[in-house]
């Protein structure tokens, strides 16, 4: 008996092989192999089969000296792939068949009863939720070190005015950590969005077999218990047939690159001349091949176009389980590619993100100034009118009127007389002129979650907050 190094032929062949009388034609095994993709699920196949010798074990389905000897050979076959002493087969069919091949090569037959009481269908089922389980925490404290970068920025701007817009047109006045908050804040539930789906993950598949059970004495809660789930999924068929996970996930991941791409957005145009809103650090920058003047934010578009695959891998999802019959279907082999290139293409977005944003630097001058275009104070007028009990859409009407005259003569709102202000409202006193300047319109917006230093404040505390206790989690 090998105790080391190469699989024999027997134990390489395909799991399912023994009734056929001819091995499958090389081009079909290249096709249906998924080794190159799976293969990341080692660890995870690993933990669930010495869950699963163990709880054979109590069963009495193997002896307790069986279960301890392929325990000690997974263990070892785990530290080997991760240290690089074992390198994976690409020529197995995947990394079920390669681990228990490696197992049955290191421990003789005593390796052929790791698969007592199990099908493929319900093991790999498990091992996606087991890599799930494992990978989305990580996504999930890069959200919140993401957060916490915004946090930062935000706490040093909570006085720096901006134009806040709607349809891309200067609306009111913001302040950048205002704007910042928000951006923070989609992240916060992009994080509570993949704890929910990982509530949906907590239960353990594994025992449905390929699909109608067993007739042996498993016990699937034992060993749901020993793998940290909640408990067990309560019907085979659906066990094995459900991709609902990767769809959830995938489909927050979507919502998460999508929040992405709108701040890059916003990055690609602030950082243009014709706001000069942000300087991205040259580490976060590219030049021209031809222009040499040119520092473009090549890293948010680049982010803003890996949008479209994210996407793309959801919607492959969901079209590849359209029209399933239950159970299982050789189609749903596909669910791992698209799965992995979503956690693989947002992760290394929201790393990259987050190192360009926090090696930018800030242009509150500008910001300032743009606050001086667009009538940005128009509705203070008329929530200035509707204190002195005229009724608001006849208050919009009065600012609009003296956003017409200041149109007319070319200049801002404040650089109004009070005749033209009384020309609009014999209601508009001098007061007027003290609630027009843009320390004035931000300090009196304090109804919560607005843009009023204090009140920003508060949401800076309460996304601390919030970091600090998913971080730590």
């Amino acid at each position: 008996m090998e105790t080391h190094g190469t699989m024999t032929e027997d134990n390489h062949a395909a799991l399912w092989h023994g009734r056929f009388s001819d091995g499958p034609d090389a081009e079909a095994v290249a096709f249906e192999t998924s080794i190159h993709v799976d293969e990341r699920m080692a660890h995870d196949d690993i933990l669930g089969s010495k869950a699963h010798v163990q709880m054979l074990a109590r069963s009495k389905l193997i002896s307790q000296e069986e279960a301890d000897e392929m325990c000690d050979a997974l263990a070892a076959i785990d530290d080997d792939i991760a240290s690089g002493a074992l390198k994976i087969d690409d020529s197995s069919e995947d990394i079920h068949s390669f681990i228990e091949a490696c197992l049955t090569d290191r421990i003789g037959e005593a390796g052929k009863k790791v698969h007592t009481g199990r099908s493929r269908n319900d093991q790999i089922a498990l091992d996606e939720r087991l890599y799930v389980r494992r990978v989305v925490p990580e996504l999930q404290r890069q959200l919140c070190a993401l957060v916490e970068t915004l946090v930062f920025i935000a706490e040093k701007h909570t006085s720096s005015p901006m134009p806040g817009f709607t349809h891309m047109q200067h609306a009111q006045i913001v302040t950048l950590a205002h704007h910042l908050c928000a951006w923070a804040w989609s992240f916060v539930r992009d994080v509570e969005r993949l704890s929910d789906a990982l509530k949906r993950i907590a239960f353990s598949p594994i025992g449905s077999g390929a699909l109608a059970g067993s007739t042996l004495p498993l016990d699937r809660s034992y060993e749901a218990e020993l793998l940290g789930f909640a408990g067990v999924t309560p019907n085979s068929l659906d066990s094995v047939s459900d991709r609902d996970y990767c769809i959830e996930i995938t489909s927050a991941l979507a919502i998460l690159q999508m929040h992405l791409s709108r701040c890059c957005e916003e990055v690609v145009l602030w950082a243009s001349s014709e706001f000069s809103f942000i300087e991205l650090s040259e580490k976060w920058s590219t030049g021209s091949s031809l222009m040499p003047q040119k520092k473009n934010p090549d890293f948010a578009e680049l982010i803003r176009g890996r949008t479209g695959k994210v996407y793309g891998d959801l919607i492959a999802l969901l079209v590849m389980m359209k029209g399933l019959p239950l159970a299982y279907n050789r189609d749903m082999q596909e669910d791992k590619e698209s799965l992995f290139d979503a956690l693989d293409t947002v992760s290394s977005c929201v790393s990259v993100f987050t190192n360009m944003i926090a090696t930018a630097t800030w242009n509150a001058d500008a910001m300032k100034r743009a606050c001086g275009n667009g009538y940005l104070n128009a509705t203070d007028v008329a929530e200035y009118l509707v204190k002195k009990n005229i009724p608001f859409r006849t208050a919009h009407g009065i600012a609009a009127h003296a956003v017409k005259l200041a149109l007319k003569k070319k200049c801002a709102l404040a650089e109004l007389s009070l005749a033209e202000f009384k020309q609009c409202s014999p209601a508009i006193e001098e007061d007027i002129f003290a609630q027009l300047n843009v320390d004035s319109c931000l300090s009196a917006r304090k109804t919560e979650g607005a843009p009023a230093p204090e009140c920003v404040e508060k949401q800076i505390a309460a996304l601390k907050q919030f970091a600090h206790g998913k971080a730590v989690c």
